[in-house]
């Protein structure tokens, strides 16, 4: 009798890991082109590319979704088993994640201008008489709020970078905080020339110019994300990593 409810027992925890094992995993992001954007059906980017390829590597399944940044955020903070890239890692949000590991390019984040304006800043309160174009609860925005900077009066929130461009270029703003890669994409992608239409107005530096990651929140187990840190490492050890780079950034190289 005690030799069955021994086995009995071991069968319960065999069948209850491999239920932990099995948990899928929702991936969220936003509309981030060139990193992670909707195309054909399906979510596609250089981050997400890795991504899939960590999951392919620890034998995960996943659904990705598109969401806006703030929804993203906010599911990635209070669900257990969500993973949110590509986030900025800043010291405001270093205890609420559980971080995996970086998933883009370096990168650096400014605010823009428009070259015709000939707006230039020496120092960021300069910026403070300026109508800003932000990404709703981005690292971005959530900096310049930790700054001074007041939403609804500085800063002007929207959930699609694209639309951030086209507001600066009708003059309906002064200033674009976004990143480096994005903001050229999205001016290419527009038809235009990054070099002939913005100018750096001001580096924010304090954000630092490294890639972006991959995190879970407190809800999600420690062992997954520790899973998922060995298999980001396996990618970046194999090369897979900077291939996918290679195929993003440096076409036909």
């Amino acid at each position: 009798m005690k030799m069955l409810r021994l086995l009995l027992w071991v069968g319960l925890m065999c069948v209850s890991a491999g239920g932990r094992a099995a948990a899928m995993v929702t991936c969220v992001t936003e509309e981030n082109r060139p990193v992670n954007f909707w195309e054909n059906g399906k979510v596609t980017g250089f981050s997400t590319e890795v991504v899939e390829a960590v999951l392919k590597e620890i034998d995960v399944q996943a659904d990705f979704q598109i969401m806006p940044w703030a929804r993203a955020y906010a599911t990635a903070l209070h669900k257990e088993n969500v993973l949110i890239f590509s986030i900025m890692r800043i010291p405001e949000r270093e205890h609420l994640f559980k971080w995996v590991g970086v998933v883009s390019p370096p990168d650096g984040s400014y605010l823009y201008a428009l070259r015709g304006r000939n707006l230039k800043l020496d120092k960021l309160d300069d910026a403070l008489r300026y109508n800003i174009a932000t990404i709703n609860g981005d690292a971005r925005e959530q900096y310049l709020e930790s700054k001074g900077f007041v939403k609804g009066r500085q800063l002007h929130g929207n959930a699609q970078p694209k639309t951030n461009y086209d507001k600066l270029k009708l003059g309906r703003v002064d200033l674009w905080a976004m990143s480096e890669i994005v903001a050229t994409d999205i001016v290419r992608r527009d038809g235009g020339d990054p070099s002939q239409m913005l100018v750096r107005a001001l580096q924010l530096t304090e954000l630092g110019s490294g890639g972006s990651y991959m995190a879970f929140g407190p809800k999600t187990d420690d062992l997954l994300v520790e899973r998922f840190r060995k298999g980001l490492e396996a990618i970046k050890a194999n090369g897979t990593f900077t291939a996918l780079q290679k195929k993003w950034f440096q076409p036909g190289g």
